[in-house]
């Protein structure tokens, strides 16, 4: 691959988080190309006018391309011109394929924020061998699906071994406190999951199997706990209920867990929830949360009151949280492991803005940064990776530095 006119893209940079993204990337490394030689791409003109206007004096220097998520040849000269593409055009099902496709034949490295399982196996079986083929390293699930969880296991388990002498075989993370919006964007894809799973009974079982990102022969087969109603959690002394992004985090560790080969954990049992307090009132809110995050389910499979949950409820495209509130958002994400002889380790992961959207654009970008500036071609094969499994420290140094998170041990 000759050298690229860009280290990177952003592709979708007018939608809600791309906007978000562009914002950072342009705070983070400037628009003049001595940091980060980056560009911003999307199918309109007019608003990619609009958005590079919005960045100041500075946004007047910051290339723009145009090309649209079904044009395959605006995207085979975009992936041409780009050491990494970032994508943030979902739903991904519907319409993130081609840039993927694109990406692997040209040998260009792609990360994106999607949580849509379905379509992330779709991926694999259709790209991954040719991704190995031709170098293209493509890493899905680059937001708080599943960055949190995928480097707070991985920091666990680093800090495992080197006070064990072992890893934990036994990984808990539960949500401690956590404060964001939905936006228009990530209510489509979660609708597009719901009505994909409702007409395809396959899917539905590929959905309820916790190893559906793994490998082939990954040999990894021990049940896998997973929480559905309220209960009592004693290793947090705390009452739990489901948590609506563990049946994407899950998979992703356990994928991590899979590609890390012989240095994987035989084994691994993984669950997420969220953590609802203590006593009668925690009990209560942990029977409330767990009955609202069915009755969503439902109502979301269901044809007429899903389009009213769309109409008055939820957000619709292009809308989402304020600037203010993501500054105002936060989470704080609990880990417990346990080894195989019972020794006990707890971590922390916290991080300062919105989850899915402040906090996402921050990860995404640096992930992005990873790729393109700290990951030599030679360094990482090509082939379909996790965050933790082609980052590792990389990432968690970047996020620590310069995207307001933290991962500690907890004494």
């Amino acid at each position: 691959m000759s050298d690229p006119q860009y280290d990177l893209v952003v592709f979708g940079a007018t939608s809600f988080v791309g906007s978000i993204l562009t914002r950072y990337l342009a705070a983070t490394f400037g628009t003049d190309g001595r940091q980060l030689r980056w560009a911003v791409a999307g199918r309109s003109p007019e608003k990619l006018a609009a958005l590079r206007d919005a960045l100041g004096e500075g946004g007047q220097t910051l290339p723009v391309v145009v090309a649209d998520a079904g044009d395959e040849e605006a995207l085979q000269r975009l992936c041409a011109d780009s050491r990494v593409v970032v994508s943030t055009v979902g739903p991904y099902a519907l319409y993130g394929e081609p840039l993927v496709r694109a990406c692997v034949e040209s040998g260009t490295d792609y990360c994106d924020l999607t949580g849509e399982i379905q379509w992330i196996r779709r991926m694999l079986r259709r790209y991954e061998q040719r991704a190995r083929e031709t170098g293209a390293r493509i890493v899905h699930c680059c937001g708080f699906d599943s960055i949190p969880s995928d480097l707070g296991v991985y920091f666990l388990q680093q800090q495992a071994r080197a006070r064990f002498g072992e890893p934990a075989t036994r990984v808990k993370m539960r949500v401690r406190a956590i404060r964001g919006g939905m936006s228009g964007g990530t209510v489509a894809s979660l609708m597009n999951v719901i009505q994909e799973a409702r007409r395809d009974r396959q899917l539905r079982r590929e959905l309820a199997d916790p190893y559906s990102l793994c490998p082939e022969g990954h040999g990894q087969g021990v049940p896998q706990p997973r929480i559905r109603f309220a209960g009592q959690d004693p290793d947090f002394g705390a009452w739990v209920a489901p948590f609506i992004m563990a049946p994407v985090n899950t998979r992703v560790v356990l994928r991590s867990n899979a590609l890390a080969g012989a240095a994987g954990v035989a084994g691994l049992q993984y669950d997420e929830a969220l953590m609802t307090g203590r006593g009668v009132r925690g009990g209560l809110t942990a029977a409330v949360t767990a009955l609202a995050t069915g009755g969503f389910a439902m109502a979301a499979a269901l044809a007429p009151l899903r389009r009213l949950l769309q109409r008055f409820v939820l957000p619709g495209p292009g809308e989402g949280p304020s600037p203010e509130a993501q500054e105002r958002g936060f989470y704080d994400l609990r880990f417990h492991g346990r080894t195989a002889d019972g020794r006990e380790l707890r971590v922390q992961v916290t991080g300062d803005r919105d989850p899915g959207y402040g906090s996402t654009g921050k990860m995404l970008g640096q992930a992005a940064a990873c790729l393109a500036l700290d990951m030599d071609r030679d360094s990482v094969p090509g082939g379909f990776w996790t965050p933790s499994t082609i980052f590792g420290d990389r990432l968690l140094h970047r996020l620590e530095a310069h995207a307001g998170l933290a991962f500690r041990i907890q004494e």
